[in-house]
């Protein structure tokens, strides 16, 4: 038997609520990101002032765009700890999203792409 995948490469996806770029805000560290993409790529940059203009941009594909300006510089340990950013803003959007998290369990034994 095959595994069943859910992909959402999409917002308007059938599980888009599950993208980074979906409009569920996040608490993490004591502030709040409007969507877990703001925060994931905030976190590439050591200076505070950059990742507060990303925490206060109006889209999550603005905030991906930003993340992506290599003419500021990226924290020096960015590939050993993204995944682990991932994960923390990942575990706050289900944590602090209780429906969010309920249509996830649903999806069991499914898996995610």
């Amino acid at each position: 038997m095959q595994d069943t995948i859910i992909n959402f490469y999409s917002t308007s996806d059938d599980y888009g609520d599950f993208s980074n770029f979906a409009a569920w805000p996040i608490k993490v560290d004591g502030k709040t990101w409007p969507t877990s993409e703001h925060y994931f790529q905030a976190q590439k940059f050591l200076d505070e002032k950059y990742r507060e203009e990303i925490r206060r941009v109006s889209s999550p594909m603005v905030a991906a765009r930003m993340g992506r300006d290599r003419s500021k510089p990226l924290r020096k340990n960015w590939e050993s700890v993204k995944e682990q950013v991932m994960r923390k803003a990942l575990r706050a959007k289900f944590e602090q999203h209780a429906e969010l998290r309920a249509l996830l369990l649903a999806t069991a034994p499914a898996k995610t792409g």
